[in-house]
């Protein structure tokens, strides 16, 4: 049986971690390839409905990355970020899902050494752990002919 690879869905703010994700490759630093990246204007427009459909349709692991806290485009929304990811953690426990399959990391547009070892430590810590429970119920639906 292959090694599992997780996969992750990460939620980047456009001014500062996707800026960051952008210099790690153009910088050639090497990090695993089991992220896909979508670029939000800030991380205090993300949704809690995102992340949860992320993990429901079977990502192992979300990531959501913002400026540090201070230094927001928009003033304050990576403080919304935060409150809103520590309140989805809060349900995640509450419903027995491991909320620390989502990941906050402040990332800055010249940091893509972090943003790089920021994904492999989550890769190596989510390989640690099993795949996502909805993971394979996905898979199967997916491949069916009830899916799209």
């Amino acid at each position: 049986m292959a090694e599992f690879e997780p996969r992750i869905i990460a939620f980047l703010c456009n001014w500062c971690a996707y800026q960051g994700a952008d210099l790690a490759g153009t910088s050639h630093l090497e990090y695993p390839p089991n992220v896909r990246i979508i670029r939000l204007m800030c991380s205090g427009a993300i949704d809690p409905v995102y992340i949860i459909n992320a993990l429901l349709t079977g990502a192992d692991g979300v990531l959501i990355g913002g400026c540090h806290l201070g230094t927001c485009h928009y003033q304050n929304g990576n403080y919304k970020a935060q409150r809103r990811v520590d309140i989805l953690r809060n349900i995640l426990h509450q419903v027995g899902f491991a909320e620390d399959r989502v990941w906050l990391r402040w990332i800055d547009a010249s940091e893509g050494q972090l943003f790089a070892s920021t994904i492999r430590e989550m890769v190596n810590e989510l390989k640690a752990k099993e795949p996502n429970p909805l993971r394979h119920p996905w898979e199967v639906w997916q491949g069916s002919n009830w899916g799209p």
